[in-house]
């Protein structure tokens, strides 16, 4: 497709040449990744459109105006805001694969923000609010988002997201 309006193009430059005018056809690509692949590349990502496909492991009940895909290893996962022509995402896509086209953005999470959220889990488990087990689970996350920052050299933890155009169910 890119090859045929190359050379159409190439045709009414030619021909517009000989007339004194020229006409430029410009062509946008949008770049496809799976999963992974855009998360280690979401730095230069953000702010472009992209294409990622994945299982849609959570669906919002009440507003449906988000989803999580997660790749078949379940190791990545990403929230994906409904937009565009996306009205919501129905509870009956969860483990369906679909593919979604929209932009990339980013939220920063401050390590004084991860600071105050480790201090709430420390609260909350010293309260009994919270099973031993989701506090692990929270704690670990804390630790995770430092070991990110720490080898990436970053002084916030960075959160990828897409705001969501349009999907296909595969």
């Amino acid at each position: 497709m890119a090859l045929f309006v190359t050379s159409c193009n190439q045709k009414e430059s030619n021909q517009a040449g000989v007339a004194g005018t020229s006409q430029k056809i410009e062509v946008k690509e949008v770049n496809q990744y799976s999963l992974d692949s855009l998360l280690l590349n979401a730095e230069a990502l953000v702010g472009k459109k992209v294409i990622v496909h994945g299982y849609v492991t959570h669906a919002c009940k009440h507003s449906g105006q988000r989803c999580f895909l997660a790749d078949e290893s379940q190791k990545f996962t990403l929230r994906v805001e409904a937009g565009g022509e996306i009205e919501s995402f129905s509870q009956e896509l969860i483990g369906s694969q679909i593919e979604v086209t929209g932009i990339l953005q980013e939220t920063r999470m401050t390590e004084a923000e991860i600071n105050d959220t480790e201090k709430s889990i420390k609260e909350k488990e010293a309260k009994g609010e919270s099973s031993a087990e989701e506090c692990e689970t929270e704690k670990a996350n804390v630790t995770q988002m430092r070991e990110w920052m720490k080898s990436h050299g970053k002084n916030y933890y960075a959160i990828y997201y897409i705001d969501g155009q349009k999907y296909n169910e595969l």
